[in-house]
């Protein structure tokens, strides 16, 4: 039962290979399986969830490295690789004072590679709707611009009102697109 929890995990997720980074702090149930986490990632980077994703930890049990992610969705580069199920594998299974750093790639395209490290495992707050997010840095990377180059070709473009290509990227992320903006009373 999701509501059935005790303590809390506090995450940090923060945007690999862009600076100054993006970042997000959030905290979600212990009770949480890796599905619950990819969806508060989602949430929290403003993304749509139409691309394939997976979570890569050591396994805390045996130290080796696993892949966390939905059945059926396996890249084709790994399919000789078993693949977690995330749907049923649990946080609290593999996150650990001791094993605190997973990572989660999205959109194997653009190749988003994002840190997910865990902070601290705090007690349950009365009142509070978890998942929340506490604190975080800049807008997150639109979905299909093309990863780190396209992202930085795109800031490039948005500082440049006479660029060819800047009025198709104004329509393309809406005229209150600020790459610098982000408010956590905005996500959830």
């Amino acid at each position: 039962m999701k509501n059935n929890f005790e303590q809390v995990y506090q995450f940090k997720i923060s945007m690999k290979g862009i600076t100054p980074q993006i970042w997000r702090r959030i905290q979600v149930p212990e009770n949480y399986t890796f599905f619950d986490l990819h969806n508060a990632i989602q949430a929290v980077m403003d993304w749509d969830d139409y691309h394939l994703h997976e979570f890569e930890m050591p396994d805390p049990k045996i130290g080796v490295l696993q892949r966390i992610g939905t059945e059926g969705n396996e890249f084709e580069i790994f399919e000789d690789e078993l693949l977690v199920p995330e749907e049923n594998t649990r946080l609290s299974d593999y996150f650990t004072l001791e094993n605190k750093a997973a990572l989660y790639r999205y959109d194997f395209g653009d190749n988003w590679q994002v840190k997910v490290r865990l902070e601290k495992i705090l007690p349950r707050k009365e009142g509070v709707d978890y998942p929340v997010c506490t604190a975080g840095k800049r807008a997150a990377v639109p979905e299909d611009v093309g990863g780190i180059v396209g992202y930085e070709n795109m800031l490039e473009i948005l500082k440049d009102p006479s660029h060819p290509e800047y009025e198709d990227a104004i329509e393309w992320l809406g005229e209150d697109f600020d790459p610098e903006y982000f408010d956590p009373k905005d996500v959830f």
